[in-house]
């Protein structure tokens, strides 16, 4: 029974953190489903992943919504999730990348649900009804409405793999350097610079709009705050990022956009609750 909690783990994991984009809450959402699921007379349940799978996301649409009546004018940004190590009990291939987890945040809990099953899990409008207690209608208007909100589909895989790696180290050795002309041609015009602290930790400037007040602000935050700790390069979500540390602290981890050999979005989180599970 271990074992098959495991698998149901692995695949009920990334239905939750798409919806919730928060990894402590998808698997508290996953653990407490299963746990009830134990408890409860299965007698007469003829799809058991099928159900659990249900719960998973009615739970997790649920709990959105509550934590979107919390939610103050502080930018806040999807917690991290390695896309690089290997974790038994999430399945990866199914985590949407990070640029579209941020762009989600303009939707509504059943928005982003039904846009998620249906570009992510290739769900039908008939499935995706069934799932959330609707009519096959409102599944297509709540479609409709969600891609008409987010009217921009992120590009950063136009770099190979191969590429980014490269062009991450030389980001690196720039900002390093204070290479100011590198990084000019590194930076898109209208290149986005979004920063999530927390609660307790005050950021320079959550949002910066432009290569140029960009440019300042990561030369600013590297000599002021970054120039004694060690950088790591990484996946998060299946996009670039940069692992910031002081000895075995995790200060700051910062997610790329890339698109045509440029960087267009960096998103920094900066706030230790969201650091947590990333590990050196």
């Amino acid at each position: 029974m271990k074992l098959k909690l495991k698998n149901y783990q692995a695949k009920l994991f990334p239905y939750a953190y798409n919806i919730l984009g928060s990894v402590e809450d998808a698997k508290d959402t996953v653990q407490d489903v299963l746990v009830k699921h134990l408890s409860a007379d299965k007698a007469h349940l003829e799809n058991e992943i099928g159900y659990l799978t249900k719960s998973v996301i009615n739970t997790s649409i649920n709990l959105k919504k509550r934590k979107s009546k919390f939610n103050t004018n502080v930018l806040w940004l999807p917690e991290p999730l390695s896309t690089v190590k290997t974790d038994e009990n999430i399945d990866k291939e199914k985590i949407i990348t990070y640029s579209l987890l941020v762009l989600l945040e303009k939707l509504t809990a059943k928005e982003r649900a039904v846009f998620i099953l249906k570009e992510a899990f290739n769900y039908s409008h008939k499935e995706i009804a069934e799932l959330i207690m609707f009519t096959v209608e409102n599944s297509r208007k709540l479609l409709s409405r969600a891609k008409i909100k987010l009217d921009a589909t992120p590009k950063h895989l136009s770099l190979k793999n191969v590429e980014i790696s490269e062009s991450m180290k030389a980001y690196i050795e720039s900002i390093k350097n204070g290479d100011v002309k590198s990084l000019e041609k590194m930076l898109s015009e209208d290149i986005t610079l979004s920063a999530d602290g927390g609660k307790d930790i005050q950021v320079v400037r959550e949002l910066t709009l432009g290569k140029v007040a960009t440019l300042q602000l990561i030369l600013y935050v590297f000599e002021t705050h970054q120039k004694t700790l060690s950088i790591k390069i990484t996946e998060i979500a299946h996009q670039p990022a940069l692992l910031f540390y002081n000895k075995e602290t995790l200060i700051n981890c910062q997610v790329f956009e890339w698109n045509q050999n440029k960087i267009q979005n960096i998103y920094s989180v900066i706030d230790p609750l969201k650091l947590n599970h990333l590990k050196k």
